[in-house]
């Protein structure tokens, strides 16, 4: 089946696979879309919500039903007990899909015109759209859904300038902050909102998300469960691991992050395999999988009991950190960031 594609390009979109808001189907999260709609129904929804969890479970999904849900059914006591299921023919779920409700704001990473991609932030200039949004009366009386996406992204000003609107919102209007790392925002706009934490996809759940997009997951039971643990309970991991040669790109990187003598050659290799101009999706699979290596062995060594060695590896997470940010920022050679990243990474794991 020929996917589509009716919303905007978004700074992360994955090539055949269905934005946020022209996902029909929401797989798992069962517990919080019902807690969400029986919040609704008993008029008691609060007006800014956080969806926190791991990137690509499903959180901006569940948002953009349940913007769904608050525009299809404008009079709460009369909503149903369970999440409405968007209709892909009607027309309220492709104004929302293409970005043309005039109910639904969706605030996310712009446009780059100097570079011709998406900035590495959500920048201030998109959180004032808030203030205009919310000026303008409702056309039908019914909800205005603000949707952050996701909110890890916005800068200190962009923070600051949502808390503006957070701190006073006009009445039926619901702010929904999709986060990846709750830690990340500033206090006084965690305490303003509801935190609803979702869960990793199950196996199973995975499976079910993987078998709508081409190509389908192996069939084979071992390989199924291997993608699933390595994906981590997240569709876009999987996504990327089976079409995006993340497997290989992790496997390469973890054998010359363990080797004793650096294999300079081999570090080559992979950092010419995702430093390419049309390879910036796996360029950021290798920065993620740095970043990951770099945590598991924090964790790892304090739950060991080797604070000093726990204390090193995170220093350097949060270096490695400031250098893909400046690396992206300032659109600097990839291949020597990335040649320079697996030095690193070689010499503080074997400290």
């Amino acid at each position: 089946m020929i996917f589509e594609r009716i919303a905007p390009e978004q700074h992360d979109t994955l090539d055949g696979v269905p934005e946020p808001s022209e996902t029909p189907r929401l797989i798992g999260h069962a517990q919080a879309a019902g807690m969400l709609a029986a919040a609704y129904r008993s008029g008691k929804l609060p007006h800014a919500l956080i969806l926190a969890g791991p990137l690509g479970i499903g959180k901006a999904t569940l948002a953009f039903h349940l913007a769904y849900h608050l525009l299809k059914y404008p009079d709460f006591a009369a909503a149903p007990e369970t999440l409405a299921v968007p209709d892909p023919a009607s027309s309220l779920f492709r104004l929302i899909a293409t970005g043309a409700h005039p109910s639904v704001l969706h605030l996310t990473r712009p446009a780059n015109d100097k570079t011709k991609s998406f900035k590495t932030v959500l920048t201030v200039d998109e959180i004032r759209k808030v203030s205009r949004f919310l000026s303008m009366t409702s056309h039908d009386g019914s909800y205005r859904v603000v949707i952050v996406d996701p909110a890890d992204d916005m800068n200190t000003n962009a923070a600051n300038a949502l808390l503006k609107n957070l701190e006073e919102p006009p009445a039926r209007t619901l702010f929904i902050l999709i986060v990846h790392a709750p830690g990340s925002l500033l206090p006084t706009i965690r305490s303003r909102c509801q935190m609803v934490r979702l869960t990793p996809l199950a196996p199973d759940e995975l499976m079910a998300v993987l078998e709508g997009i081409e190509p389908p997951p192996p069939e084979d039971p071992a390989a199924r469960s291997a993608l699933a643990e390595r994906a981590g309970g997240s569709a876009r991991n999987a996504i990327l691991l089976t079409q995006y040669g993340g497997l290989e790109i992790a496997g390469a990187l973890d054998a010359l992050v363990a080797a004793r003598k650096l294999d300079i050659a081999g570090a080559h290799r992979l950092a010419e395999a995702v430093a390419g101009r049309d390879q910036a999706i796996q360029f950021d699979i290798f920065n993620r999988r740095a970043l990951d290596l770099l945590s598991a062995a924090a964790s790892e060594a304090a739950l060991g009991g080797d604070l000093a060695r726990a204390k090193t590896l995170s220093e350097a997470w949060h270096e490695a950190l400031n250098t893909i940010s400046e690396a992206e920022t300032y659109n600097l050679d990839k291949k020597q960031h990335a040649l320079t990243m697996i030095d690193r990474l070689n010499s503080v794991m074997r400290m």
